[in-house]
């Protein structure tokens, strides 16, 4: 006889915050401009977040072990090419579209996520990260307003 066991929502600890960031540059450029603003650490995983077969986002990590904090920032921008078949002169098209990780802030372009921070923190991060030239803005959200926030759990 076999046994099923499911896990509960409640077991993930979804207690996180998160920064949003609009910025035009690519994820290993903002990355090191938030390493050398914000004195953070962050390296790509070896792994990026698959959600789809199609689906990868650009994944930077940091342990801050000394302040027992642990920092993600995940590129909310996907790039998907699709092949469209068909036949004649236009054969076998590539179109590509964009999918976002969190898909009703499909404006933001990069999530800071922060576990176990202070607010003060929070706040000066965020400020460093405002100061960066090529960020049009950075301020924190809300996560109990996002519909789709377990995709920020991995």
């Amino acid at each position: 006889m076999l046994t099923t066991h499911k896990i509960s929502a409640d077991f993930f600890d979804d207690s996180f915050q998160l920064i949003a960031i609009h910025s035009n540059l690519e994820d290993y450029a903002i990355t090191y401009a938030i390493n050398s603003n914000c004195g953070l650490h962050l390296k790509r995983m070896k792994n990026d977040l698959h959600l789809d077969q199609n689906q990868t986002y650009a994944v930077f990590d940091w342990d801050d072990e000394l302040n027992h904090m642990y920092w993600t920032l995940i590129s909310n921008k996907c790039e998907v090419e699709e092949i469209i078949p068909s036949e004649g002169l236009f054969a076998n098209n590539v179109s590509t579209r964009t999918d976002h990780l969190i898909k009703e802030r499909k404006e933001v372009d990069y999530f800071l996520k922060v576990d176990a921070a202070e607010d003060d923190i929070l706040v000066q991060k965020i400020k460093a990260i405002n100061k960066i030239s090529k960020v049009i803005t950075a301020y924190p959200l809300d996560t109990e307003t996002l519909k789709s926030k377990r995709n920020l759990i991995f």
